[in-house]
């Protein structure tokens, strides 16, 4: 059963000495979710939050995002351009816990929401990922967080294909597509950097078309910044385009298969999908990553422009190009 706003409001002000409340509301939906939460109002004015996780998969969740935060210290918050919440305090409650948060403005960004151009709210998402990006690794590393090498995401790709691929009920011209990103040396070319690694629309918070905050940090870590990108080839390629294009007006073009390894990610998400429904033993999601994986193979066939691999121009020898001057005088 959800617990009331009311019992929320209680135990924040356990969690929070001094904390003097003068109103209290339900946040959120009360089915489907995973927190019992309720936004706090303050007599001086300022707003928090407060949640309960309704489950074990809340719970780890919660406490990875305390970690995160707690780790984003003061001087790294000056570096985004965007608001992260802070950790206020917790009491115990029922074999878990309550945790106060202040609370972060703005509404939450839907994909169908997002327009293009370059003064969109995809572009400011793109430059707020790449701020993230930017930021010094050496924090994440100082607080236990996980730090991958490129050799890590390749593997942990690797690792997921093949183990979609043993269901045998990936088709093989994905698999085959698949394996030769996994193998183009030139793709895996990166320098790691600091990912948030759970992002999707949701994530952010927007005013005025502008982001203005970012939740859910649970999944910190250094690694492959193309997994903080790939959600983004779920909208409309111009929406997705802007974003790319504001991303890498900050970030510059250095890593020139960002988006191409996005889109392995954001394919390999459909194989995660079905792993989740084999391991489950849900037929139901089996069914539907089957039938998401035969609409792949039709879009990707047709892809010619969005390849996963790295297009090279084929060197022609001399006496190819000197053929190819005389033909061209000859027609002039």
């Amino acid at each position: 059963m959800a617990r009331s706003h009311l019992t929320l409001a209680a135990l924040a002000t356990s969690a929070v000495d001094d904390l003097d409340l003068v109103a209290t509301s339900s946040f959120g939906s009360a089915k489907g979710n995973d927190f019992d939460a309720a936004l706090l109002t303050a007599r001086d004015g300022r707003h928090f939050m407060v949640r309960v996780p309704r489950n074990e998969r809340a719970e780890a969740e919660q406490s990875a995002d305390l970690v995160a935060l707690r780790a984003i210290s003061a001087g790294v918050r000056t570096r985004l351009p965007f608001a992260v919440s802070n950790y206020v305090g917790q009491t115990p409650v029922s074999g878990t816990r309550a945790v106060v948060y202040d609370f972060v403005y703005g509404t939450k960004v839907g994909l169908g929401r997002l327009d293009a151009g370059p003064s969109s709210l995809a572009a400011s998402i793109g430059s707020a990922i790449a701020a993230i990006h930017a930021l010094p690794t050496s924090f994440v590393a100082d607080s236990g967080l996980p730090v991958l090498s490129a050799s890590d995401s390749l593997r942990s790709a690797v690792s997921v294909m093949d183990r979609a691929g043993a269901t045998s009920l990936v088709p093989p011209q994905l698999l085959g597509r698949w394996e030769r990103a996994t193998e183009e040396s030139t793709l895996w070319q990166f320098q790691p950097t600091v990912i948030n690694n759970a992002l999707s629309a949701d994530s952010f918070l927007s005013a005025d078309g502008v982001v203005t905050g970012l939740l859910g940090w649970q999944d910190l870590r250094v690694g492959d910044p193309a997994r903080d990108l790939a959600w983004l080839l779920g909208a409309p390629e111009a929406v997705a385009d802007s974003a790319f294009d504001a991303y890498h007006a900050v970030r510059g073009q250095g890593d020139r298969h960002v988006r191409q390894r996005a889109k392995l990610y954001a394919e390999l998400e459909i194989a995660k999908w079905l792993l989740h429904g084999t391991e489950t033993r849900s037929t139901e999601i089996v069914d539907d990553a089957v039938g998401m994986l035969s609409a792949l193979v039709d879009s990707t066939l047709n892809d010619v422009m969005n390849p996963l691999n790295p297009q090279t121009i084929e060197t022609m020898a001399v006496s190819d190009v000197e053929a190819l001057l005389d033909r061209t005088e000859r027609a002039v």
